[in-house]
């Protein structure tokens, strides 16, 4: 087995539009770290997805955090979790250019 350390998510604004960020392809994904950042004055929430392959983003599988004006959470709900072949990570911001997101962790193939 090879393990490969990889950005999973390179640093970019979250959408305001439900959008798939990352998918485990081909692997197993270990979650290391998974961070957002308020770069705003008022609050903003973020909705991460963590779903199964063939499945789709749902209140099921919904981790919902409001993160207030210059705050950076690191999203320990996310880490230390895994993702099989075809799961996928989805994500929805309440407010468009408002919360900057990265995500690291480990492939293994």
């Amino acid at each position: 087995m090879t393990t490969t350390i990889a950005a999973l998510i390179e640093a970019k604004f979250a959408e305001n539009a439900e959008t798939v960020q990352y998918t485990s392809t081909n692997c197993k994904t270990a979650i290391d770290k998974l961070t957002a950042t308020n770069i705003t004055g008022s609050n903003a929430t973020l909705t991460v997805h963590m779903v199964p392959a063939g499945g789709a983003a749902a209140t099921s599988n919904a981790i919902v955090k409001t993160i207030t004006p210059g705050q950076t959470w690191p999203f320990p709900e996310v880490v230390g979790h895994s993702l099989e072949a075809g799961d996928f990570i989805s994500m929805i911001a309440g407010t468009a250019s408002a919360i900057w997101i990265r995500s690291s962790g480990r492939k293994f193939t």
